[in-house]
């Protein structure tokens, strides 16, 4: 039996048995690889740490899209940073309100990969009229767009090392303040709160957004294949709150179907435990 292990921690390690390794590759950017087995499915890596696994996928990308969605549903232009392997694109475009999606990935093979291998992602995102693909660095790209050109900007990054390491910063953030509308909304991956090295970066994450946003605010998820599965979003707007605004009779009228989030959960997502609001407000 083939084992993928990832470290969690210098004393936590995480395993996964696959049956074969179907592709692996140095891009430009990264270490890229795809792996199939029995439990998970198809699942790819990027330099040697989990992003997507056919299982439980639909977690993170309907919780980094349908909150947003939920608390305006009048969203029309939207602005993804990374998502090379296409399922928060593929949850976008299940509005049908939605006029434009502008997916921004630095590293186009992430992308093309996932259209061979992990079709249930990314297969029919570039199809979609409404959809551009670009395939440059996120951080430039915002700074080149002119103020109040999007109403959601989704931040679907890696952990802020190697090629995340810029939508991590003061500079990007302010960037998507200045290019989302006035009532635009800003969805960030987040980190964890378990670890220190994961809970160092929530921390630092949050106290950037919260020195620049009017309105900031976490929520989490519980994903298996990330380290201790229990994951983080932040949510930051210049006029909304996701429990103040949630309109749930609306959201419902969209009519779509989830397999993890609900108008209920919503509402529960953003009750964080004791230890995540004592990180978040932690300013050392």
């Amino acid at each position: 039996m083939n084992w993928y292990t990832e470290e969690w921690s210098k004393e936590c390690r995480f395993s996964i048995a696959y049956d074969e390794k179907l592709h692996g590759e140095k891009s430009k950017y990264q270490e890229i690889e795809f792996y199939k087995g029995k439990e998970f499915g198809t699942f790819f890596t990027l330099d040697g740490l989990m992003m997507v696994n056919e299982k439980d996928e639909f977690i993170y990308h309907e919780m980094i899209v349908h909150p947003a969605f939920a608390t305006n549903p009048g969203i029309k232009r939207v602005l993804i940073i990374g998502g090379g392997d296409g399922g928060t694109a593929r949850e976008v475009l299940r509005y049908k309100t939605v006029e434009e999606v502008v997916m921004v990935e630095i590293d186009e093979r992430v992308f093309r990969l996932c259209q061979k291998y992990l079709p249930v992602t990314a297969s029919g995102v570039e199809e979609d009229p409404r959809m551009t693909l670009k395939f440059e660095d996120g951080l430039a790209y915002v700074k080149n767009t002119k103020e109040a050109s999007f109403d959601l900007i989704l931040v679907d990054s890696t952990d802020p090392i190697s090629v995340g390491e810029g939508l991590f910063t003061t500079d990007f953030y302010n960037e998507c303040y200045r290019v989302l509308t006035d009532e635009g909304i800003l969805i960030n991956q987040h980190e964890s709160p378990y670890f220190s090295a994961y809970r160092e970066n929530m921390k630092k994450a949050h106290k950037k957004i919260k020195a620049i946003f009017p309105i900031t605010n976490v929520y989490q998820y519980h994903i298996p294949t990330y380290p201790s599965g229990h994951w983080l979003f932040g949510f930051a707007s210049k006029k909304y709150d996701p429990l103040q605004h949630l309109n749930p009779i609306r959201w419902n009228e969209f009519d779509i179907r989830t397999k993890y989030y609900n108008t209920d959960l919503h509402r529960g997502a953003f009750c964080l435990p004791n230890y995540v609001k004592e990180g978040l407000s932690d300013e050392e």
